[in-house]
């Protein structure tokens, strides 16, 4: 046999392997609401190749290739135990057992490993959570596909109602459209039909009722059966306490901006201040995708080196905000043309650290130029340190940051020689450390974090959504502090 066939059979071994992998994965998200992980990567509803693919991408974290050979048993040793909701990493779990495993077979190690979401320590499943979009632009959209995607054994988080003002006529038929095909994130996964009778998206078997109203005072959420809701404000038209509390309708028990805050509204980097949101808190904000970007990578520099001050600077990609051809827009330079020229423009991301890390004291600047790609950015982080370091030692830590850390699902970490923008369409990390080009001088250390300003923002927003519902799961293993 060649080098060829042996290769070939390998892989369709692999393959057959990862095949056998979905049903589980399926029945374990379905019955007991348990999201089975490669290294912070949801392999729920992934194909054969997904799954395969997931597990090759550990060598960009891990240093070393991963097989599903090594995750199976640790998947078939989950299918015994009684556990309750929660997210379980496979690929941790192989790792950890491979470095050590003190003499446990994998059954035993995974009982240990999961003790936290079995038996007497296990949650209770969620009754679900209603939710409704006010806005169904781009991140409206990418929102809702998260929704329906993890709607799964159908407790949780529950998409009852997208707000939008009337588009006249055939609307209903066009907003569908759009969730079903999208230029940049590919098309949706799953079925999308339209009741136009009863103004109703159904997606993957989610009725979705669509409201027209030019305001939030228009809308009596409880005329639709949606009561306790969290509101998801898509549109940026109201950022403060006052022009968001227009929201707390009948039906509506709290508010989330996918914008920066004004005043006194918390803004929230999930996976670094989202314990600060008070029970209470009726309204926040995610921030912006350029802070959800910078913040966990510089929280993670300042713990281990101090930060004594820094510039972030952003190449980021155009947005609806921008015109197509030059035309009148209020601010001047973004009147210009897009998709022809580099626009300086301003970021708010450096003052925003400000809320979500009120212990750093480093004064960080920053600023920001638009660029003619439709969605990826890149933020490069200029660092003083407080201590002298090197790069190697810069890039060990973060790699383990993102394999090992609580900020391991907004963190990642590629070595590819050649990465550009494109590469990074669908990430689901607020933040991508590009090993290649990191620099470190002494106490000074520049750090490019690619984004996608989009779908990775979009992820972080479910994030906050999750903990303030009460239905963001722990994960296991839990990962070292």
């Amino acid at each position: 046999m060649t080098v060829n066939d042996d290769s070939f059979t390998n892989w369709k071994n692999r393959e057959e392997i990862a095949e056998s992998m979905i049903p589980i994965i399926g029945k374990l998200h379905r019955e007991r609401d348990v999201t089975v992980l490669v290294h912070s990567r949801s392999l729920v509803n992934k194909s054969v190749i997904s799954i395969l693919k997931t597990h090759r991408f550990a060598r960009q974290i891990a240093g070393e290739e991963l097989s599903v050979t090594e995750t199976l048993p640790f998947l078939k040793a989950l299918t015994t135990l009684d556990l309750g909701p929660s997210q379980i990493d496979i690929g941790m779990l192989a790792a950890t057992y491979k470095s050590n495993s003190r003499g446990l077979s994998v059954e035993e190690f995974t009982a240990e490993a999961v003790a936290g979401a079995t038996g007497a320590n296990k949650l209770e499943r969620s009754t679900g959570r209603d939710v409704v979009l006010y806005g169904f632009g781009r991140i409206g959209r990418l929102v809702a596909r998260l929704l329906i995607e993890k709607a799964g054994s159908g407790n949780g988080l529950r998409l009852r109602a997208i707000v939008v003002r009337g588009g006249g006529e055939a609307d209903l038929v066009k907003r569908a459209s759009l969730l079903r095909r999208d230029s940049i994130h590919g098309q949706f996964q799953g079925t999308i039909t339209v009741d136009e009778a009863n103004s109703t998206i159904i997606a993957n078997g989610n009725a979705i009722r669509v409201i027209y109203a030019n305001d939030p005072s228009e809308v009596d959420y409880t005329a639709y059966g949606i009561k306790d809701a969290i509101l998801i404000d898509n549109t940026g038209k109201w950022r403060d306490r006052e022009g968001l509390s227009k929201h707390l309708r009948p039906g509506v028990d709290k508010v989330v901006l996918t914008a920066p805050g004004k005043g006194d509204v918390p803004n929230i980097v999930h996976g670094v201040n989202q314990d600060m949101i008070k029970p209470d808190e009726r309204i926040l904000s995610c921030a912006s995708c350029t802070t959800n970007a910078i913040v966990p990578p510089l929280k993670a520099m300042d713990d281990e080196y101090g930060v004594l001050r820094g510039h972030v600077e952003t190449v980021h990609s155009f947005t609806n905000d921008q015109n197509l051809l030059d035309n009148y827009h209020k601010a001047d330079r973004r009147g210009r043309s897009a998709p022809l020229n580099m626009v300086i423009t301003e970021t708010g991301a450096a003052s925003a650290v400000a809320k979500a890390l009120p212990d750093l004291k480093a004064p960080i600047t920053g600023s920001s130029i638009r660029v003619p790609v439709p969605d990826v950015s890149i933020a490069i982080l200029s660092l003083r340190l407080g201590r002298e370091t090197t790069r190697d030692e810069v890039l060990e830590y973060l790699r383990g940051v993102s394999l090992h850390s609580p900020l391991k699902r907004q963190i990642d970490f590629t070595t590819a020689p050649d990465a550009v923008s494109m590469d990074f369409v669908g990430s689901r990390h607020s933040s991508i450390i590009d090993a290649g080009a990191t620099k470190v001088d002494g106490d000074n250390a520049i750090l490019y974090l690619w984004y996608d300003n989009e779908f990775g923002y979009s992820c972080q927003v479910i994030r906050v959504v999750q903990h303030v519902s009460g239905v963001e799961y722990p994960t296991y293993p839990v990962p070292a502090v």
